[in-house]
């Protein structure tokens, strides 16, 4: 028998399944702006004629799985939660014989990775499969430079899964504080993209920024498992890439809990 954490992940990822709609609209937004970054970056290494830090193929493993995995980045909040703590309904979940962090934690998880599980497959299908089958082998997603950049890959996910949740988490509380949860989500769609490599990969910024880059918990979000997917971070490298991610992890849980348990202290509902 599930306990109820696992239950509110399981039912909650259930739920979200069914916008397969939604999914398909944001598969075909997703694949449109993919190609419009390969090319970008097609244009960028036929015109340069200076030895880059990535080559094109490793680009492309950043482009097209950033793309497939994008709605897992943290860059907007659960609506359904903003709407509790703007209308008050936080009230009832403060009345659950649950932790209050736990139970929105496990909402959460399945926030983020419902609507990534609907989208990812179908994005890796035609990217890795589907464009060599039309002739465009030179934009396709490549496969795992081995299986066992494979296999680290799909460990870092986790990471990347559990990374951005506990930053989404810290954006549901922040909405305590807020009137509206807009100012979050206009903002973070210009910060998260960045820090994690999604516009450039992180690699091609200047090496004076690099140290910046590689202490900051974005980077744990995308850079981190799609350069050990391409092999640009080595088998033998990746362990401590990994470890990051789940140090980062435990500093935003701890921090989010701090923030709630202040929030919980000012809270105050419909006057009361």
């Amino acid at each position: 028998m599930l306990g109820p954490y696992p239950a509110i992940i399981a039912v909650r990822f259930k739920m979200l399944l069914q916008y397969r709609a939604a999914a398909w609209a944001g598969f075909s937004t997703q694949l449109f702006w993919g190609f419009i970054k390969v090319m970008v970056f097609a244009a960028f290494f036929a015109s340069s004629s200076l030895a880059q830090p990535m080559t094109f193929a490793q680009v492309l493993v950043y482009i097209w799985l950033g793309q497939a995995l994008l709605a897992l980045l943290p860059w907007n909040v659960d609506q359904e939660i903003a709407e509790q703590i703007r209308g008050g309904g936080v009230a009832y979940e403060l009345l659950r014989p649950l932790d209050l962090y736990s139970y929105w934690f496990a909402r959460t998880l399945a926030f983020r990775a419902a609507p990534t599980a609907l989208r990812m497959l179908p994005m890796v299908v035609f990217t890795l499969l589907v464009l060599p089958l039309i002739g465009l082998e030179e934009w396709a997603l490549p496969p795992p430079e081995s299986l066992a950049s494979g296999a680290w890959f799909l460990v870092s996910v986790l990471g990347m899964l559990a990374l951005s949740t506990a930053f989404t988490m810290i954006m549901h509380i922040c909405l305590m504080w807020t009137i509206s949860g807009e100012g979050i989500n206009r903002m973070m769609p210009g910060i998260v993209p960045v820090f994690s490599g999604l516009i450039i990969p992180l690699p091609l910024f200047p090496d004076w920024l690099q140290p910046i880059l590689y202490w900051q918990p974005f980077r744990g979000m995308a850079d981190v498992p799609f350069r050990i997917y391409s092999g640009h971070i080595p088998v033998t490298e990746v362990l401590p890439e990994i470890l990051n991610q789940w140090l980062w992890f435990g500093v935003l849980v701890g921090f989010g809990y701090w923030l709630l348990n202040r929030a919980r202290r000012n809270l105050v509902i419909q006057g009361g």
